[in-house]
């Protein structure tokens, strides 16, 4: 009667040990994530740009469900980014967030700033706010906002919210490093400020990511775009002169 005992329990410790083993494969699978790395080369026209950069080239990965779809979304992030004001610039000029993340727009100039954004992505304005102080904002939808200060009209940055915890800005070299990738089928996106919608839309293509996969060819980006060289106000109105065309005053 003990050995049959004994090896019921010795079967049955076996048994599960098995149906462990057997769900803990897929998350392990899962888990297992790679770094996607590639780089893009910004052109005008014909030629390569020699008298530019290849930095700010926005570059992401959408996860493909089984069906051919792009798969639900992850829970909305809650992490805190920040973009600067000083020296009447935004650091950094392109700033790219998952949905759902907190951005810190604090003012380290001696005067005050007032950001808006009245475009695409999310409307916004953060009012009159003076040195050594900061507002905040969700971004809780995807979206490209473009953002200006509604004093200084030489002040301008982008923010791109994002549906995916995988992107990446290219450095000055154009290089592009995506890390903690879980292998599978993808769709790649590219975002220039310089290229047109149209453009854009004809870089994304399907990408699979596996151990033996992990990079992409150079993505060549024209920067196409006809960018309006001025920008209205949040009131739409035209930005005033700060300074008068002539002296204070005039000697008599």
């Amino acid at each position: 009667m003990r050995r049959t005992r004994t090896s019921l329990t010795t079967k049955t410790s076996a048994l599960l040990l098995f149906c462990v083993a057997a769900l803990l494969i897929p998350v392990a699978m899962w888990a297992q994530t790679v770094t996607v790395t590639g780089s893009v080369s910004v052109i005008r026209g014909k030629t390569h740009r020699k008298d530019s950069t290849n930095a700010g080239v926005v570059v992401w990965l959408t996860p493909v469900a089984e069906s051919g779809s792009p798969a639900s979304t992850a829970a909305h992030s809650k992490e805190r980014f920040t973009l600067l004001q000083k020296d009447k610039k935004f650091e950094p000029h392109v700033l790219v967030v998952p949905v759902g993340a907190e951005v810190r727009f604090p003012n380290q100039d001696p005067f005050f700033h007032n950001v808006f954004s009245l475009f695409d992505g999310k409307r916004f304005d953060l009012g009159l706010y003076e040195a050594g102080t900061a507002r905040s904002l969700h971004f809780d939808r995807p979206g490209i906002s473009y953002l200006f200060c509604n004093i200084h009209p030489d002040m301008s940055a982008v923010i791109i919210a994002l549906e995916t915890h995988y992107y990446s800005t290219s450095n000055k070299d154009g290089q592009v490093t995506i890390p903690n990738v879980p292998a599978g089928a993808y769709v790649l996106h590219v975002w220039n400020e310089g290229s047109s919608p149209d453009t854009l839309k004809g870089l994304s293509m399907p990408i699979s990511v596996s151990a033996s996969s992990t990079s992409f060819e150079t993505l060549l980006v024209p920067d196409n775009a006809t960018l309006p060289l001025t920008h209205k106000n949040k009131y739409g109105r035209d930005y005033e002169d700060p300074a008068p065309p002539g002296p204070a005053y005039s000697r008599p």
